[in-house]
């Protein structure tokens, strides 16, 4: 079963920081190959959705309906309903999970 991805716009406004971060560092090859890599990371969830983990920052609230996967040191947090995937957050794994989605609860 093949399934369809969405990006929320929490997630493509992440992708879009991320490369903006990247570019402006002067490093716009790279930020171009990493967008790339995450883009195609994101896709590749239409095949395999069930193959990522249980954030644990989540699981450890008893929150179980979000799993995620790892493009280098991003953390792509993603659902899945019925037949679609639905990609939440593409988040720098170095940062604190809570505090990032606690800051987007709260974000006006």
């Amino acid at each position: 079963m093949t399934y369809r991805v969405h990006l929320v716009a929490d997630a493509e406004l992440d992708l879009f920081e991320i490369y903006q971060y990247i570019a402006l560092s002067d490093f716009p090859d790279r930020a171009e190959k990493l967008l790339a890599e995450l883009e195609q990371v994101c896709l590749s969830l239409a095949d395999l959705p069930e193959r990522g983990h249980l954030p644990p920052e989540l699981e450890q609230i008893d929150v179980r309906h979000y799993r995620e996967i790892h493009c280098k040191m991003y953390r792509i947090i993603y659902e899945i309903r019925d037949s679609e995937v639905f990609i939440h957050c593409i988040l720098d794994g170095r940062r604190d999970l809570q505090e990032l989605l606690q800051h987007r609860l709260f974000r006006a």
